[in-house]
């Protein structure tokens, strides 16, 4: 299964748009943004667990990234509730449930051999760090190799026009982000290819999940 396969096209996805499709285990459901396979794939999904699911324990060759969007999210290891964000490394293993139900954004099989330690933090609590320009605040999710970014936009906050190298994908958290080629709500996801040009800004304010320089391949 192929979906969105092909990284030299920009893609704008809102996931609201998308059906849920069923996953193996009852109670889980997805809305696939991109695919690459079949049930073992490279993938970015939205995956929802309606309360009281749970997934049989399964291996992350090449790892994990984990965003929770709402509700609270679990595995053995402990209970994450939305602003969590969760690096499982390749290799590992766990087996997810959640007794409330919750919303994830979820990236399987991208990770490399640079992300070893299993990573979680709460982005309801970490500290933001100033931006490049004025009313931009960034907060790094991932701490070992080239990882992602929580960006947060205030209101009317405007930013240069730029090219990114390898690469830019963004998932709108919330708010409202925007740049020349489009205004993109909460839950628009995009992804644009290697060398794309834009100049993004936000009039009424957003939080966006960041990856750069990761769709060479």
């Amino acid at each position: 299964m192929n979906i969105n396969a092909d990284y030299s096209e920009k893609v704008v996805i809102n996931h609201h748009d998308l059906p849920w499709i069923p996953s193996p285990e009852s109670g889980v459901e997805r809305r696939m943004l991109e695919r690459f396979g079949d049930e073992v794939a490279k993938a970015t999904s939205i995956v929802r667990y309606k309360p009281g699911s749970t997934f049989q324990k399964h291996h992350h060759e090449f790892g994990e990234e984990i965003f929770v969007l709402d509700g609270t999210f679990s595995d053995e290891t402990g209970h994450y509730h939305a602003g969590t964000y969760i690096m499982n490394p390749p290799g590992s293993s766990h087996a997810p449930f959640s007794k409330s139900g919750c919303t994830l954004f979820v990236k399987l099989r991208h990770l490399g051999s640079d992300q070893v330690v299993r990573e979680v933090m709460d982005t309801t609590t970490s500290p933001w760090y100033q931006g490049m320009v004025p009313g931009l605040n960034v907060m790094p999710l991932m701490q070992q190799g080239s990882g992602s970014t929580l960006v947060r936009w205030a209101p009317q906050t405007y930013f240069n026009p730029h090219r990114h190298y390898g690469g830019e994908e963004i998932f709108v958290v919330d708010g409202v982000f925007e740049d020349e080629h489009g205004r993109y709500p909460a839950g628009s996801w995009i992804r644009s290819p290697h060398m794309s040009l834009h100049k993004p800004f936000s009039k009424e304010g957003c939080t966006i999940f960041v990856k750069t320089g990761h769709l060479l391949d």
